[in-house]
């Protein structure tokens, strides 16, 4: 059998030896999320396996082979792998993200666990490991109804509805095997200087050793730095011999080789910085207005997975062919490969999480969501396509109750600790309590109420922001209008916001009249049209849910590419 989704997937650090263990894995469904009381990763208790599924796909997706739309309460895998452990060297198993709490089972023992759906985690099994036959087992445990886990856009009813789309339970991206040194380089955090063309790499290393990093650029070297005896948090400073700016539309990255020891990893970066400057956002100090799509990140074989590597790329692809410069990653945590296709074509994007189904009226959200956001901006840190971390979207009242201001307020001032080279969004849409850009959802399909909304902040007056007083506009702050359009097309069994245009016509003009009272603006930084693509019940995209296009994206283009105010 051929094994889906192959390719390496963490580009921004590669190592040689690896193993990839997508494909078929025995299977079954514990729908009383009884199975770790019956003890089911005992070899005994084998037969239990009583399914076949195509690792990554979750068992929702008619990729997976099994299709179930069901809610299921805790899923079982189960796979016989042939390995010889060496000595002075450790075996990783990598999972690239399991929804939710998952626990790994190597030989019968319990060799780790993992709270939360979205964010890649490592289990080192070496110690229960023998030669040859070894049997790895994989529970997920998983409630979406819970208001205590975060859901994303997962329905918490029985069939799709709304802004929800069909479940993903267990796994959902790659799992792979790793051979590392003892002595290894455990992490790494690249900040890149544009100002005076250098790197600084930051090295979390387990054990001691000779310590190097070597940058090129298109095959020529541009830098070196090295350091004996190094162990512990180190840093390495690298003088760059030549100046490659990575911005929007140019994707220039270096190449960095990385060696402690025995261990050797492969990674990249983009030279480039963000900052704020009064209501601009800079990129390498330059004014670029975010022209951008929300992303859900959904498939229709597939769910949160793509098919192949190639749908990564396409959906990037897609939106710039329709003239947005970047995306939202919705509610979710895209994969890393999706980031890599990112990096490489210089696609600006916003780091967010999948908060809704968490009841952020109660104060120990934060005990929830914290460990895993910060697990994602330690994971994603140096991807430069990530120009933002917005950690909440719309945190509407939950049965009455309004949000918890201080887990907002905690989390993004973790946010800031974990990150300051990044702004913040604190909560896409509302309600704000402590953020570095305001921004607003505004899906009034009527493009001259749309444009008086803003047309008064142009000359220094306000704003309309319909959740006011709730939430109040810091003077000075860039105004992003994060939500737009949303227009509905694609037919009458699904929707989208406002009424559908009679043709394609009266589609572009509104489109074209909405999208010009942003560019217009001198005041406002950026916007994000709703959405690339349709997802299931929600027909709002520019293209349908299969990712055929619905009209000629030149179209798209030449409304959206035009000059921003606030650019000139």
């Amino acid at each position: 059998m051929d094994i889906p989704r192959a390719e390496y997937p963490r580009p921004q650090f590669e190592r040689s030896e690896w193993t990839n263990l997508n494909g078929e894995w025995e299977f079954c469904i514990d729908r009383g999320a009884s199975g770790r009381d019956r003890k089911l990763y005992l070899d005994e208790n084998a037969g239990c396996f009583d399914k076949k599924i195509v690792v990554p796909f979750c068992p929702e997706s008619e990729l997976s082979g099994i299709g179930c739309k069901d809610f299921m309460a805790c899923v079982w895998y189960r796979r016989v792998v042939d390995l010889s452990p060496e000595p002075g060297r450790r075996v990783m198993l990598n999972i690239g993200a399991a929804d939710w709490h998952t626990f790994v089972y190597v030989n019968e023992k319990q060799a780790g666990e993992h709270i939360g759906g979205y964010v890649s985690f490592s289990v080192d099994i070496t110690d229960y490991l023998v030669d040859g036959r070894n049997a790895i087992v994989i529970c997920c445990e998983d409630d979406v109804r819970d208001w205590r886990q975060p859901s994303g856009k997962q329905s918490r009813e029985y069939y799709s509805h709304g802004c929800d789309y069909t479940r993903t339970t267990g796994i959902w991206q790659t799992v792979w095997l790793e051979n590392v040194p003892e002595d290894r380089i455990d992490r790494v955090r690249v900040y890149p200087n544009p100002l005076d063309a250098s790197v600084d790499v930051e090295f979390s290393l387990i054990g001691c050793g000779a310590l190097s990093a070597k940058a090129s650029y298109e095959g020529r070297e541009m830098g070196s730095a090295s350091l004996g005896g190094a162990r512990g948090v180190v840093r390495l400073h690298i003088p760059l011999s030549e100046t490659h700016l990575w911005e929007p539309g140019h994707g220039r990255l270096y190449d960095l080789e990385l060696s402690f020891g025995p261990d050797r990893v492969k990674s990249y970066f983009g030279l480039r910085s963000v900052a704020i400057d009064g209501m601009k956002v800079l990129i390498n100090g330059r004014s670029v207005f975010q022209r951008l799509v929300l992303d859900q990140g959904f498939y229709p074989d597939g769910i949160y997975t793509a098919p192949d590597d190639g749908e990564l790329k396409g959906d990037i692809l897609r939106s710039l062919d329709c003239g947005f410069n970047g995306a939202r990653l919705h509610e979710k945590v895209f994969e890393e490969r999706f980031l890599f296709h990112a990096d490489k074509m210089g696609y600006i994007v916003w780091g967010e999480y999948p908060n809704w189904g968490l009841d952020h009226s109660d104060p120990g959200a934060a005990n929830t969501m914290l460990p895993e956001w910060l697990e994602e901006i330690a994971r994603d840190f140096n991807h430069p396509s990530i120009v933002g971390w917005c950690p909440f979207n719309e945190t509407w009242d939950v049965d009455g109750r309004k949000q918890c201001d201080d887990v907002l307020r905690v989390i993004y001032l973790a946010t800031k600790a974990a990150d300051p080279t990044r702004p913040c969004i604190d909560v896409s849409g509302g309600y704000h309590v402590v953020t570095d850009i305001y921004d607003v959802h505004d899906y009034d399909q009527d493009p001259e109420v749309f444009r008086s909304h803003y047309e008064p902040f142009a000359s220094g007056g306000e704003f309309f922001d319909r959740l006011r007083p709730r939430q109040r506009y810091t003077p000075g702050l860039p105004l992003f209008v994060s939500e737009y359009g949303g227009i509905f097309h694609g037919g009458a069994d699904g929707w989208g916001y406002g009424s559908a245009p009679k043709d394609e016509e009266e589609y572009f003009a509104r489109l074209k009249g909405l999208t010009d009272a942003l560019l217009d603006n001198p005041n406002i930084s950026g916007f994000c049209y709703t959405q690339l693509t349709d997802v299931e019940q929600e027909h709002n995209g520019c293209y349908y849910y299969d990712r055929r296009p619905k009209f000629d994206c030149s179209k798209f283009r030449a409304i959206n590419e035009r000059k921003a105010k606030i650019e000139e």
